[in-house]
């Protein structure tokens, strides 16, 4: 087995042919739902920014959360630390 034929998985005659078959029912399936390429990658776009907006107002609210916690929590232990230090 060729080089070639082990980094396409089959022959390249046969790895085109399916290429071009698949090529065919992919686009036949966008046809159909009237979308583009250009829909496509705006789609993948978006989700990705998505993502990102997610993550960072995720982070925002975990510091929020973080802050509001520690507005009780550190005066708490403040005051606990120091009756324990009376005795």
């Amino acid at each position: 087995m060729s080089a070639i034929n082990r980094f396409l998985g089959d022959s390249p005659l046969r790895v085109v042919v399916k290429l071009i078959v698949v090529s065919f029912l992919v686009g036949i399936v966008m046809a159909t739902f009237g979308w583009s390429p250009w829909d496509v990658y705006y789609g993948v776009q978006d989700f990705f920014v998505g993502i990102w907006n997610l993550g960072f107002d995720a982070l925002y609210r975990f510091w929020g959360y973080l802050l509001l916690g520690a507005a009780i929590v550190i005066p708490a232990f403040i005051i606990l630390r120091i009756l324990s230090y009376r005795r």
